[in-house]
């Protein structure tokens, strides 16, 4: 028999293969929207677990916090975390109001649940799609579609986790009245990754940020998932 005779008589049967063993008990508490089988449900509560261990779990923010520790791998994110102007209680209100979505790149959009929310999720790039206002004013792509968003970004969720240049958009429109519901920035690299989420921690709304260099898609996306699970949990009570 030929390998492409193989090929075509191997079945999915004998290719599928848990990566994991299955916990029943940990499938049964999970709470993670994004997670639909037992296999993905019994992976993240195995890690949750880790996490809060590494974390502590006294606090809502925690909670934000064993996520991005989840989502890097990295416990030292945990530390690098800030939360400014109450912005647990804003998200979760934002997330129940059925506020838009506003991110960076698609692959933020990408990663946020698409349960327990009626938020719609919009990539800004897709608000200046030929690029025009950003070659027009020579800024970058990210920041033109913040700014081709103004008229709805008061009121929104804004998550950022790639580009400083966004944050400091955004930033802008907020020295001028615009002000967004929350701001989750996480930009990381070493052009004005820092500088940048320090100015929104500045700014005058509520904001969850990680001090330095570090962050990216995954710390954002953690943070947004974890307001939508947070909003889904009646026992969370948040001051």
């Amino acid at each position: 028999m030929t390998t492409e005779s193989k090929k075509a008589d191997t079945s999915i049967e004998e290719l599928v293969e848990m990566t994991t063993e299955i916990d029943p008990e940990l499938v049964d508490i999970c709470t993670d929207l994004g997670s639909q089988t037992d296999e993905a449900k019994a992976i993240y509560m195995t890690s949750r677990n880790i996490a809060k261990k590494l974390v502590g779990d006294e606090t809502i923010e925690d909670k934000v916090r064993q996520r991005c520790v989840t989502s890097t791998g990295d416990p030292a994110v945990a530390d690098l975390m800030r939360f400014v102007n109450n912005p647990m209680k804003a998200g979760v209100e934002a997330i129940k109001k059925g506020a838009p979505i506003l991110v960076d790149i698609n692959m933020v959009k990408a990663g946020i649940t698409k349960r327990g929310h009626n938020c719609e999720v919009i990539c800004v790039l897709d608000k200046d799609e030929d690029a025009e206002l950003a070659r027009k004013y020579g800024i970058t792509r990210t920041a033109a579609g913040f700014l081709k968003c103004k008229d709805i970004l008061e009121g929104s969720i804004v998550a950022i986790g790639n580009a400083p240049s966004a944050a400091f958009a955004v930033c802008r429109m907020i020295e001028h009245g615009i002000k967004p519901a929350i701001i989750v920035g996480t930009p990381v690299g070493f052009v004005n990754a820092a500088e940048s989420k320090e100015v929104v921690r500045k700014a005058p709304v509520p904001s969850i940020t990680c001090v330095g260099t570090r962050g990216g898609t995954p710390m954002a996306v953690a943070c947004v998932n974890e307001l939508v699970a947070i909003a889904n949990d009646d026992e969370c009570v948040i001051d």
